[in-house]
């Protein structure tokens, strides 16, 4: 073997073992991580207790497709009563997969990523959130309504939101505006 091809050689394995060297540093924990998808619900249930008991009032809406163009919001067994106090829980499905898929337990354990809007309220309806995150900001699977005495009903629309900004100056339960995030779901209600 000659020098010029004993050099090559060296400059070859060289090459090689930087080319590996590279290649493991590439795959360092330094890779971009892939952001959390939003998750897809086709079922919203929001059901509302009477804390001084009664019949549960249920809100369902249902957009099998979900694609916003064939769906079905609906009260059932009737309507909020003015001066009452209510137990508020939502439970979120994916009903395009068989069996459903449950997403509420998703929202639950991403919570830190996961906030409920109530905005447009009808007139003489108040609500509040009862469950917080681990950094103790607000869910809104679990809520109070109150009705007071000029509650006569109007439209209720519901927003989830996916990696919102709960530090958002102005945000409220009644405005997702500075929120940011994406919408995982937005409904609305015609509360009778």
């Amino acid at each position: 073997m000659n020098l010029t091809t004993k050099s090559t050689k060296m400059k070859l394995e060289k090459l090689i073992i930087a080319f590996v060297l590279v290649l493991g540093v590439s795959c360092s924990k330094n890779d971009p991580i892939i952001p959390n998808e939003e998750e897809l619900i086709t079922t919203l249930t929001y059901t509302l207790t009477p804390t001084d008991g009664g019949d549960d009032v249920v809100l369902i809406y249902k957009d099998l497709d979900a694609e916003g163009t064939s769906f079905d919001a609906e009260i059932t067994n009737g309507t909020l009563e003015a001066n009452k106090t209510y137990s508020g829980v939502i439970t979120l499905s994916n009903e395009s997969e068989d069996p459903a898929e449950n997403m509420t337990e998703e929202v639950e354990e991403e919570a830190n990523d996961h906030q409920f809007f109530f905005i447009d309220i009808p007139t003489g309806f108040t609500i509040r959130y009862d469950d917080s995150d681990s950094d103790g900001n607000p869910i809104g699977l679990s809520t109070i309504v109150e009705t007071k005495d000029t509650y006569v009903g109007g439209d209720l629309t519901i927003i989830l939101k996916h990696e919102p900004n709960k530090f958002a100056e102005d945000i409220t339960i009644y405005d997702a505006t500075n929120a940011g995030g994406e919408t995982d779901i937005e409904v609305t209600f015609e509360m009778n």
